[in-house]
């Protein structure tokens, strides 16, 4: 789990709270599942009264607008907690979650939620700080998508993708587990064939390399330049 990204993980241990089989403490109220890429861990309308903690995978969390079309609220990784809005009051899921490969997760029912948080007092703000950057995270993406460009989204896209899950290898930002080019551009609210058409410009001015498997930047500031200047 990448510690920029996850800053407000510092001084509690969250797998042993949401996963203490895990850790080999006996807990029946806890538990761990495993999903086969292509399911639905949720659909809109379930019952929302489950929290789960992503341990290994991928999951995409989104929804349905009324045409039918869907739309890409988020691509959570190891570490991350989804299904919150359980314990804000809603009482039916209004986004899915959908398995994007093998991933397995520890489910907390939203009653035992309630009682970690009474006792551990690191969790409240653990879980204010998940809802309070993910409204923040979507309020960026949609001043982006009314005063931004197509080209400048995906370049600030990946800007946020480097500083979230990059590491640093040298001189050069490296991000495991690189997202498809439709996934891009199902976030950014652009086109596959436009992200194709900005990552080959960027690799083309050799500022990055990409695969299916890892983002590599090589040179930051000129990536940042690309967005002053898209």
């Amino acid at each position: 789990m990448d510690q920029q990204a996850f800053w407000y993980l510092e001084n509690i241990d969250v797998t042993g709270i949401f996963c203490p089989k895990k850790l080999g403490n006996i807990d029946d109220t806890h538990t761990q599942r495993t999903f086969k890429k292509g399911e639905y861990i949720y659909l809109p309308e379930d019952q929302s009264d489950k929290i789960y903690f992503l341990t290994e995978g991928r999951v995409k969390i989104g929804s349905y607008s009324d045409s039918g079309k869907e739309i890409t609220k988020a691509i959570l990784s190891n570490g991350e907690v989804f299904g919150e809005l359980a314990l804000a009051g809603e009482q039916k899921r209004r986004d899915f979650a959908y398995v994007m490969e093998k991933t397995q997760v520890c489910i907390v029912s939203t009653d035992e939620m309630k009682g970690l948080l009474r006792d551990h007092n690191g969790l409240n703000l653990f879980l204010m700080k998940i809802m309070g950057s993910r409204v923040l995270e979507m309020e960026k993406r949609l001043e982006s998508l009314v005063f931004k460009d197509s080209r400048s989204r995906i370049v600030e896209f990946l800007i946020d993708l480097v500083d979230k899950r990059g590491k640093r290898v040298g001189y050069e930002m490296l991000v495991r587990q690189f997202m498809t080019h439709q996934e891009i551009a199902n976030l950014t609210a652009t086109s596959r064939q436009t992200v194709t058409t900005v990552l080959n410009e960027l690799r083309n001015k050799n500022i990055l390399k990409f695969d299916r498997r890892r983002l590599l930047i090589r040179d930051m500031e000129l990536l940042n330049g690309e967005l002053v200047t898209s």
